[in-house]
């Protein structure tokens, strides 16, 4: 499968979104969470989605409670937890578990691909270049900005094609 096969509920409201509305974007799949060690890398990530959007590139979201519940079980509460502290308008998605048999298929695929074993924490992240492969894993303590460098090698090759 493709990431491109995939298509999620939104975070708020009845509307899902297919990831193939993605294809030729450079994407970054984040797995989050509001209550978390790492959240402020929510800054991080809203504003590399900022700088790059308009060349192609998006964030996607995809809010967990797999580890320590460190989500808020109400989906208005963490869309607006994220908007009034971080500022986020990147593409946010239902709450997803990251482990065990009801593990969110995308982060399963992306996980095989990556060649990794689990995810271990929140704010795993994924780089897809705009062909939809994956290139590269970066774990929770990896901050968005040491990513950027990668980023824009792939937003160039895909101005390259």
């Amino acid at each position: 499968m493709s990431v491109y096969d995939y298509a999620f509920p939104k975070l708020t409201g009845n509307q899902s979104i297919s990831l193939a509305d993605y294809k030729d974007h450079v994407l970054l799949i984040v797995n989050t969470a509001s209550k978390c060690g790492f959240t402020p890398q929510y800054e991080g990530l809203e504003r590399i989605y900022e700088n790059y959007k308009d060349q192609g590139f998006v964030v996607l979201g995809f809010p967990s409670d797999s580890f320590l519940k460190q989500e808020f079980a109400d989906a208005e509460k963490t869309a607006e937890f994220c908007k009034l502290n971080y500022g986020v308008t990147f593409p946010l998605f239902k709450k997803s578990k990251m482990k065990g048999k009801e593990m969110n298929p995308l982060f399963q695929e992306l996980i095989k691909e990556a060649d990794e074993k689990k995810i271990t924490w929140n704010f795993n992240k994924f780089l897809v270049n705009h062909d939809g492969t994956t290139i590269r894993h970066y774990g929770s303590k990896v901050k968005p900005e040491e990513i950027e460098d990668d980023i824009q090698v792939l937003l160039q090759e895909k101005g390259n094609e």
